[in-house]
């Protein structure tokens, strides 16, 4: 129960993300993105991956994997079009 518990919390605060992505990757605006909070955001993204990954917990270091790979998305767009 614990785990499926970590797997929801996972689903959605990872899919959070994506309106944020689809949005600005479609709009190709992001000047309202602060590029300060997404690298400190994507640092804290790694280091719970790596205590995921010294855990063992698969639900602490897929959330965190993809939502890095979101974060990345958006830093990316926020450097190409801010």
């Amino acid at each position: 129960m614990i785990f499926f518990l970590g797997i929801t919390a996972a689903v959605l605060t990872t899919t959070a993300f994506l309106p944020q992505v689809i949005k600005a990757y479609r709009t190709k605006e992001t000047k309202d993105l602060s590029l300060a909070m997404y690298i400190m955001f994507s640092a804290g993204l790694m280091i719970w991956m790596v205590y995921g990954c010294l855990l063992n917990q698969v639900p602490i270091i897929a959330a965190n994997g993809v939502t890095l790979a979101l974060a990345f998305c958006l830093l990316f767009l926020k450097i190409k079009y801010g």
